[in-house]
């Protein structure tokens, strides 16, 4: 079977690194808010752009953190308006409630990620935060929603859980809105080996709320400015980090290398390409391609199929947020297009250890597909 993706063999190329960066944790005797922390979020900062970086327990808190931060510094209220892609991950969605916020959810255009048309009529003068999402590796239209946050003086918060790395012309994921939040989530293209997240930023003022946030609402030992979380990247995690960082963007590369044979090998019109065919390089070098999401009207024979083949593939995702049980209120509603997506989506396997044999058998599998499971 080839795997959708080995963590096991990722972190087998950098075990002895990995290894030595742990005992090095081990021998320091301090274990939370150390100097592991302040490299990576020195050196992840850098490699963003970005002057501020605060590691968090996880990708989630990175969102709700920097919205509930937003809240105490003014900048929005409980019942505020928040726009958000309708076919995310449901973290995107459970930030905004967790704050007492209203979700204001909206259709993706064909590159999977949020419309920025959609995103322009949406907008009420209830509206203060955009989340644009960079879904499966590609940043969102930037450019343009950067100017309608302009425009409509709208706060940015970029979800940049799936774009480590990710640029559009000389800007890269974590530098473009007000703030982002990240996931390094262990199957993320900069994944921890355990549960890890972080916040960028260029606002000092954000940034300093932030630091007190994530620890209890304290800058200072027993000294609480505000009604905080323990939420802190600890030292093993942000010394794993570290040693993995060093090597993403030859990581990102591998997987491009796979996405380039994904794009020029599979040929099946029963199989919608990510991308069309011809586009530029620079628009397929901007892409860190964290997943390579193929559509099909007959997804489920289609993954069958391929699972008959050897080919393990998963499901990103097999319910939108708004027809989930956790927000039932809105069961009702409509987004036709979200709804097709999660019905046609099937991500395949790639990965920085993937060997291009088994890449190459992926996409003779995906060109045997006849319509049959």
């Amino acid at each position: 079977m080839i795997e959708f993706l080995s963590l096991k063999d990722v972190n087998a190329a950098y075990a002895d690194e990995l290894k030595a960066a742990c005992a090095r944790v081990i021998d320091s005797g301090w274990y939370i808010q150390g100097k592991e922390l302040e490299q990576f979020e020195t050196d992840f900062a850098k490699a963003c752009g970005a002057k501020f970086c605060l590691g968090v327990a996880n990708g989630l808190d990175a969102l709700t953190l920097t919205l509930r931060a937003w809240k105490i510094l003014g900048k929005l209220s409980i019942g505020d308006e928040v726009i958000v892609p309708a076919n995310t991950y449901i973290a995107s969605i459970l930030a905004i409630t967790e704050n007492g916020l209203k979700p204001v959810l909206v259709e993706p255009d064909e590159s999977l990620n949020i419309s920025p048309a959609l995103i322009r009529s949406a907008i009420t003068p209830k509206t203060k935060v955009i989340i644009p999402v960079h879904l499966y590796g590609q940043l969102a239209d930037m450019p343009a929603i950067m100017a309608i946050s302009e425009e409509h003086n709208l706060l940015v918060l970029e979800d940049a859980a799936q774009a480590h790395g990710a640029s559009r012309g000389q800007k890269t994921a974590g530098n473009w809105g007000d703030a982002a939040g990240f996931s390094f989530y262990p199957g993320k293209n900069l994944g921890a080996l355990g549960d890890a997240g972080a916040i960028t930023t260029n606002d000092e003022e954000l940034a300093k709320v932030l630091k007190a946030l994530r620890n209890y609402g304290s800058h200072e030992k027993y000294k609480n400015l505000f009604q905080g979380v323990n939420s802190r990247l600890d030292e093993i995690q942000a010394a794993m980090l570290s040693v993995k960082l060093k090597h993403l963007a030859a990581d990102i590369q591998s997987r491009r290398k796979i996405a380039e044979l994904y794009m020029g090998g599979i040929n099946n019109e029963l199989i919608r390409l990510p991308l069309e065919r011809g586009v530029s390089p620079l628009t397929l070098e901007s892409h860190v391609w964290h997943l390579f999401v193929v559509r099909s009207d007959k997804r489920n024979a289609l993954q069958k199929h391929l699972a008959d083949s050897g080919v393990q593939t998963l499901i990103h995702y097999p319910i939108p947020p708004h027809k989930q049980k956790a927000y039932e209120l809105w069961n009702e509603l409509s987004f036709p297009f979200t709804e097709q997506i999660h019905n046609e989506v099937l991500s395949l396997p790639i990965g920085p250890t993937m060997s291009l044999e088994d890449a190459t058998a992926v996409v003779n599998a995906c060109n045997s597909f006849n319509g049959n499971g």
